[in-house]
């Protein structure tokens, strides 16, 4: 994304910002390269063999004094200008929860829709609530030049308006475990008229493209592309290695360590187990695992798709 190509209404302000403070540093590395060159060349000692005591100059010092001081109050004004509507969003700014987890985005409307990637307006100004399910993340949208830090046990917030319409890359900016670099989401900038038809129907997301599609394209099956598209894959695997959740591999039949309405007992991962556990997570934590997963929003048919999935991966020998 170019500078000041107004990708949202903080973009121009901190794309202006950021090129007045490079503006003046590359000035003053051309005035300090210059000054180096030419003393080096004006003082060498084959031009003066006889050095002199330079006793000091006023108005030389006041320069050099009062120049910069300036400059970091401009770019002080700037700054602080910038944070300033940064941080005062518009009242009428739709209010959207921002839920992050190792490792996926997860985008919660006032309606009680959930999404997982973002859809917003064009030109409505929306404000973003973000809270952390487990370990400090980064709120990163580039194209808008919005970004901060989401911390555990404290609520912040960016706010901003979409200027452009399509698709822009969400991302984590923090070091958060092995699957950061994975920790992806989109921003969809439709215009107003579909993203009312959208907000105030029936569908969970605007329609996505098939998982035939996507197993094609990936090379992988139907339900593997369905998990994938849930960012079920970013906390659980498939072939029996650890991950923030159970892996799915050997699943099926084994014996669960479990809490259950604050009693811990042993549960047997059986199809209904499966099913109970995928529709509500809390209603049975694994021992040893963080909280952290959303209620799935799954249609019978995908239900009954993952939970067949994880059945072929075969019961624990």
């Amino acid at each position: 994304m170019p500078f000041l190509a107004r990708a949202s209404s903080a973009s121009f302000q901190v794309d202006q910002a950021f090129l007045l403070c490079l503006g003046i540093c590359v000035a003053f590395l051309i005035l300090v390269t210059f000054c180096m060159v030419f003393f080096s060349i004006r003082y060498s000692r084959e031009r003066n063999p006889h050095p002199e005591d330079i006793e000091g100059s006023f108005w030389l010092e006041s320069i050099w004094t009062v120049v910069p001081l300036v400059l970091f109050l401009l770019m002080f004004y700037y700054g602080w200008t910038d944070f300033n509507y940064m941080r005062n969003p518009p009242r009428d700014a739709l209010l959207i929860e921002v839920n992050a987890r190792q490792w996926a985005w997860s985008f919660k409307y006032p309606n009680g829709k959930q999404t997982d990637d973002l859809y917003l307006a064009l030109g409505r100004p929306v404000k973003l609530l973000t809270h952390s399910l487990d370990v400090i993340h980064g709120f990163y949208i580039p194209a808008f030049r919005v970004k901060t830090d989401v911390v555990p046990g404290h609520d912040n917030f960016v706010w901003f308006a979409p200027w452009l319409l399509g698709d822009f890359d969400v991302e984590c900016t923090v070091i958060c475990g092995p699957g950061h670099s994975e920790m992806l989401s989109k921003v969809h900038v439709i215009p107003e008229a579909d993203f009312k038809a959208w907000y105030f129907s029936d569908e969970a997301v605007p329609k996505p493209a098939p998982a035939a599609e996507l197993a094609a394209f990936r090379r992988e099956s139907p339900a593997e592309a369905l998990l994938r598209a849930k960012n079920c894959l970013a906390c659980h695997t498939s072939d029996g290695r650890p991950s923030v959740g159970p892996s799915f591999k050997g699943l099926y039949g084994s014996s669960q360590d479990v809490l259950i309405d604050g009693r811990r007992r042993q549960a047997s991962a059986d199809e209904e187990y499966l099913r109970k556990v995928i529709r509500r997570p809390d209603s049975a934590l694994v021992m040893g695992y963080p909280p952290i997963m959303p209620p799935a929003t799954l249609s019978e048919a995908e239900l009954r798709e993952i939970v067949d999935y994880i059945k072929a991966l075969g019961a624990p020998k």
